[in-house]
């Protein structure tokens, strides 16, 4: 078997899965791919996909770079919002929407990073809920309801009709699919390149990085640009597939389920977040059609226990006992060796 697709044959093995999904229960249902369980589940997938991204984005401060924000809806909001208003009233191409998304996010991020991260921990936390919770009052004010629509939020944004995801569901499905194994290769190369080596020996020592004369501040602006970034980028893809921006997109529980997603997968981990986001939309989703009303209530005693049982995360465990057995193997080996 080639090297490398040895090394990565469980992502290669679950990308083939994703893509084969939507054909595999068209051909089980005996239902064409715009219709009836075929839809509903390419639908469903695709929401696993943007929340899959964003709860990634919030990784990269809290699991690369040891950052705690409350506020970090803001910039998934900040990126539904730019995208519905620049396409539904400045009537500009998707393209360039998306162009400006990234800008506003990076000068938001930018402007956010400089004037709250000279504080650390808990401080930080609250000032960055302080910006979201400024943000979501202004999307829901009346003053601004002919750009926002206020607590109706922004409805019927115009999109191209080739990815419309009511006529267009698969290709829909394929974009999303698409955009989330771009961001994750992305963010795989920050992390696999000196700047997310720098961003690891801030989040474990900040204190020793600054010693050795790193700018710690410099860097962890530059961390929460790319977050925010990410992250509203999620937003805008929100944003298309629903049609609309809600004021809730900027409300302190969205930010809560990436913290959730990014704990539940594995923080730290890059592929961690993204399942995190499958299993709690997921098995969300059943819950609440299995047994109604109480399935937070259920939800969150699944989640008490894999914080007991599974305390890094589904990847961060199975990557510790997965290490351990191999270390504890090698140490075997060289038993054997030594014995000979």
């Amino acid at each position: 078997m080639n090297p490398f697709i040895r090394k990565h044959f469980s992502y290669l093995a679950l990308l083939v899965t994703l893509i084969a999904l939507p054909f595999v229960i068209a051909l089980l249902t005996g239902e064409p791919l715009n219709k009836g369980l075929p839809l509903f589940t390419q639908g469903l997938m695709v929401q696993v996909y943007i929340l899959a991204v964003f709860a990634l984005s919030y990784d990269i401060l809290m699991g690369h770079i040891g950052i705690l924000s409350f506020g970090h809806a803001l910039f998934f909001g900040t990126g539904a919002y730019t995208l519905g208003i620049l396409l539904k009233y400045g009537h500009w191409s998707l393209p360039a929407a998306i162009g400006a998304v990234i800008v506003i996010a990076a000068l938001e991020s930018l402007l956010i990073g400089v004037l709250s991260l000279r504080v650390h921990g808990v401080y930080f936390a609250m000032v960055t809920l302080a910006f979201a919770t400024v943000a979501f009052i202004l999307v829901e004010a009346t003053d601004f309801k002919q750009w926002t629509g206020a607590e109706d939020g922004l409805h019927g944004v115009p999109i191209p009709e080739a990815i419309s995801p009511t006529l267009h569901r698969t290709e829909f499905y394929f974009l999303a699919l698409a955009f989330a194994v771009g961001i994750y290769l992305l963010v795989r190369l920050f992390v696999d390149s000196p700047a997310g080596r720098v961003w690891a020996a801030i989040r474990e020592n900040e204190a020793r990085a600054t010693s050795i004369g790193y700018n710690t501040l410099v860097w962890k602006v530059q961390a929460t640009m790319v977050s925010g970034i990410i992250a509203a980028l999620a937003g805008a893809l929100n944003a298309l597939w629903n049609l609309s921006a809600t004021p809730q997109t900027m409300e302190v529980g969205t930010t809560i389920n990436a913290l959730l997603m990014a704990i539940i997968g594995g923080s730290g981990t890059i592929i961690g977040p993204m399942l995190g986001a499958g299993v709690l939309q997921l098995l969300g989703y059943f819950l609440n059609l299995w047994l109604g009303s109480v399935w937070q209530l259920v939800f969150g005693l699944i989640y008490i226990l894999l914080v007991l049982f599974v305390p890094y995360g589904i990847v961060g465990t199975w990557n510790a006992k997965n290490l351990g057995w191999r270390k504890a193997w090698a140490e075997r080996l060289e038993k054997l060796s030594a014995k000979k």
